[in-house]
């Protein structure tokens, strides 16, 4: 498995320990340094059966300043992975890659549920 995170995020951290204290094992890729591809964000994209607007990091500050609540809607799915590609801080995180899953965010009931399967 791998967790695509950014160690200074209390999210992420809480995310890793609860992968560790469920003797979950992880590889783990700081999102700031080794930001995600646009292939590897279409892949996860279409693992995780969620809309293309959960990839962005609504809440970050280069999401704010580059005004994408208000852009995002007249953007085609081409372009928006394109951006996301462009800033590892433009992605939300942490992501948790398995072999035919991925989830975005920390949801510890979402996380518990998918790795019983």
């Amino acid at each position: 498995m791998l967790l695509v995170w950014y160690p200074k995020c209390t999210t992420c951290q809480r995310a890793k320990a609860w992968l560790d204290a469920h003797g979950v094992a992880a590889e783990t890729r700081d999102i700031k340094l080794e930001k995600p591809t646009e292939e590897e964000l279409r892949r996860w994209h279409a693992m995780s059966g969620l809309p293309l607007k959960r990839f962005f990091n609504t809440s970050g500050l280069q999401y704010k300043a580059l005004g994408l609540k208000d852009k995002l809607p007249g953007m085609s799915e081409d372009a928006q992975f394109g951006l996301l590609a462009t800033d590892g801080m433009l992605v939300k995180r942490p992501i948790l890659v398995g072999e035919n899953f991925a989830l975005t965010g920390f949801k510890e009931a979402e996380w518990m549920e998918r790795l019983e399967q």
